[in-house]
């Protein structure tokens, strides 16, 4: 079974739904352009093991067009696309066996105690 992502006029994914495998077809049409006309708008093929179309699409995912991939939303605002289609943070997270969660207001990444550290 195949999956298809709707895009709305942004190219933001808005549904993603299983459908028939790309080999078939419905009347005649290939899948994705049949679901296509059939909703109105743009339907691609998205894949779990993320050999097209670089990752699995979600609801809120970006296409871009040109590089034909589907990319996370923005994580942070500080955060830039770099040319993989991956967000990166400003500051790289830390590489020191330590746990960290980003703090977008200092643009920092911040130390997460573990709970069970604390008895």
């Amino acid at each position: 079974m195949a999956h298809y992502a709707f895009l709305d006029t942004n190219n933001i994914v808005v549904e993603v739904m299983p459908g028939v495998n790309e080999n078939e077809t419905i009347d005649g049409e290939r899948p994705e352009v049949w679901y296509s006309n059939y909703r109105g708008m743009k339907c691609l093929r998205t894949s779990y093991n993320g050999k097209i179309r670089k990752c699995f699409a979600g609801v809120g995912y970006n296409y871009n067009e040109s590089a034909d991939v589907f990319y996370q939303p923005q994580l942070f605002p500080s955060w830039i696309l770099d040319e993989n289609f991956d967000w990166q943070p400003p500051t790289p997270y830390p590489n020191d066996g330590n746990r960290y969660t980003w703090d977008e207001s200092s643009k920092s990444w911040v130390g997460v105690s573990d709970p069970d550290e604390r008895k």
